[in-house]
């Protein structure tokens, strides 16, 4: 991957990040801190683990070498979002830190190893943000599962023109 390559990645991510944003607004306020699928996490605490420790960490990592994630501190965050709007609201804010940081990343970092928390030796810049993406694809999957658990339709997959301003499709 070059730079090019992961400019319309990340343009594609920011649509899929619009449809994420919609679905947790789709999930009633009283379920984010409940278990709506026995034996997962609370939204809340997936959205901790997803914008946090996979999509703005990652990015964050790939842009600095080196991949800073807390998994087993997450707890400890989603314990501070009180609320749907917070938990909304951690997940911009994770969102505009990974936009920025990506936006500083060139072909030497896409090339270059990125340290981990996970061990992964040789992990490059280009298979970390391979591993975001598929992360993130995994977990917003158990969103929309969530949210029909919580009796409510979750967002087209690919509507992404109903997406807020910011992660409509450009150009």
């Amino acid at each position: 991957m070059n730079r090019q390559m992961l400019d319309g990645m990340w343009q594609h991510m920011r649509s899929k990040y619009g449809i994420y944003l919609r679905v947790l607004d789709a999930i009633p306020a009283e379920q984010f801190d409940a278990h709506p699928i026995p034996g997962m996490r609370t939204p809340t605490q997936l959205v901790v683990h997803t914008s946090g420790s996979i999509v703005r960490d990652i990015a964050e990592g790939v842009a600095s070498g080196s991949i800073k994630a807390d998994e087993a501190g997450e707890d400890a965050v989603a314990g501070t979002l009180a609320s749907k709007d917070a938990v909304i609201e951690y997940a911009r804010t994770c969102w505009e830190r990974a936009d920025a940081a990506i936006a500083a990343v060139d072909d030497e970092k896409l090339s270059g190893e990125v340290a981990n928390p996970w061990g992964l030796a040789g992990l490059t810049g280009t298979f970390a943000m391979a591993v975001l993406n598929d992360e993130f694809m995994h977990h917003r999957g158990q969103l929309f599962a969530y949210a029909r658990a919580c009796g409510v339709e979750p967002p087209f997959m690919w509507g992404f023109g109903d997406n807020p301003d910011g992660f409509r499709p450009t150009g």
